[in-house]
């Protein structure tokens, strides 16, 4: 008596027309007829929670997509071929669960490439920080400031302004993104148009109005300390009170608290960057 086969692809079942899949499974020999079975027992398959997202969603998942799409064939497949091996058939249900996982993670993987460089909080590395920074530059000699009201809005005194920097960097990484890395996309390009360049022009525009290096010199308005987080001494009393009764008012600030604030109200006066 033949012995009765089944496909791992599309669970058909016969003694003749299959061919080995590995050495311990068999496959259907007319691939195409296998496939129609597979798309039309598609309605019928579980659905793998992600996965269709994960197609419409990331052009930067596409590959990881396809090849999540053949694993999920064969394990429906197996599935089918191993409901009477109990045992086996767990390791199946495992991996069905394991391609899941995998599928959620690619639907929730963000966009636009590497990420960026801060500026802010830069390491202590000075051959580092000085590589950033001719990069940044060499960048903003080639594009960014190809665009006449980038030119407008920076100020000679970029290089001063720590958020000026801390903006181009990211911008300069969004462009990377979009235009050189390997999942690079044109609609990651015309966000950049469209949405990041105007943005990060418009507010390297209101930071820095008409400020010039006289501003960073002594005594002018942008010459001053990096800030300070005012009253950070109250921390452990407001924590205390935030964790145990933030039903009840909040703790009263003491003397020294608000003889702090006004000194620091008056310094920021000072340096023109006071409240109005």
């Amino acid at each position: 008596m033949n012995e009765i086969l089944t496909c791992v692809l599309c669970g058909r079942r016969g003694v003749r027309d299959f061919e080995p899949a590995d050495a311990l499974s068999w496959r259907c020999v007319n691939r195409d007829a296998c496939q129609r079975r597979v798309d039309e027992a598609a309605t019928e398959r579980p659905y793998l929670p992600g996965a269709t997202e994960a197609r419409t969603t990331s052009t930067a998942g596409a590959e990881p997509d396809a090849a999540l799409a053949g694993i999920a064939r064969e394990v429906e497949g197996l599935r089918k071929a191993t409901e009477t091996i109990p045992s086996l058939f767990k390791q199946v249900e495992d991996l069905a669960r394991v391609v899941q996982d995998l599928a959620a993670n690619i639907a929730a993987r963000p966009g636009g490439g590497g990420a960026a460089m801060s500026w802010l909080v830069m390491p202590d590395d000075l051959p580092l920080t000085r590589e950033v920074l001719d990069e940044l530059c060499g960048w903003m000699r080639e594009v960014f400031l190809r665009y006449p009201d980038a030119v407008g809005a920076l100020p000679e005194c970029w290089l001063w302004h720590p958020d000026v920097v801390e903006e181009l960097l990211w911008l300069m990484r969004v462009w990377i993104a979009a235009y050189q890395d390997e999942d690079a996309s044109a609609g990651r390009a015309g966000d950049w148009h469209d949405r990041y360049r105007p943005g990060v022009v418009k507010r390297i525009k209101n930071a820095t109005g008409t400020c010039s290096l006289e501003n960073h010199q002594h005594g002018g308005s942008h010459h001053r300390a990096a800030p300070t987080v005012p009253l950070t001494d109250a921390a452990d009393q407001v924590a205390a009170w935030w964790a145990t009764a933030r039903e009840d008012a909040a703790p009263e600030p003491t003397t020294e608290q608000l003889s702090a604030a006004h000194a620091a109200q008056a310094e920021q006066r000072r340096n023109g960057s006071g409240r109005r």
